[in-house]
């Protein structure tokens, strides 16, 4: 495997899975599914956040964290919008084929925790989702 890290080309897969998801698009707009830092302004929110990458020598296991968030009261559409991000990300490549992205091949993707937290500086909701990909160099 080369030293390039899968981390940025599945972080635009993910965005790119998110937004045609109908599910989660009836919920939150696709120019809130974004790379930001912080508590957002803007709400409802998707935000694509930290990543991991641990490289092997034929493979890779790359790992993303989505925070999502709404200005509500309870975690009522936190929990679905995170449900429907659960099922846009589920990629098996047994069952649906592989997913080519830029310089990789995703092989198995899905989501591998869930955590809802309440802000306590305000009336939101947090939705924390853990993503982790089995990734090979795809030849060029």
């Amino acid at each position: 495997m080369t030293t390039s890290d899968p981390s940025l080309a599945l972080q635009k897969a993910i965005r790119a899975r998110l937004i045609a998801s109908p599910e989660l698009m009836a919920l939150v707009p696709a120019d809130h599914v974004i790379d930001a830092n912080g508590r957002p302004e803007i709400m409802p929110a998707v935000y694509i956040g930290e990543g991991q990458s641990i490289l092997r020598r034929w493979d890779a296991t790359s790992y993303t964290t989505l925070h999502v968030w709404f200005a509500e009261p309870g975690l009522v559409r936190c929990k679905e919008a995170v449900s429907a991000i659960v099922a846009a990300l589920r990629i098996d490549a047994q069952v649906d084929g592989v997913l080519p992205i830029d310089g990789f091949t995703v092989h198995d993707m899905q989501a591998t925790q869930t955590r809802y937290l309440r802000d306590p500086h305000g009336p939101f909701s947090h939705g924390i989702v853990s993503v982790a990909a089995i990734v090979n160099v795809r030849a060029v």
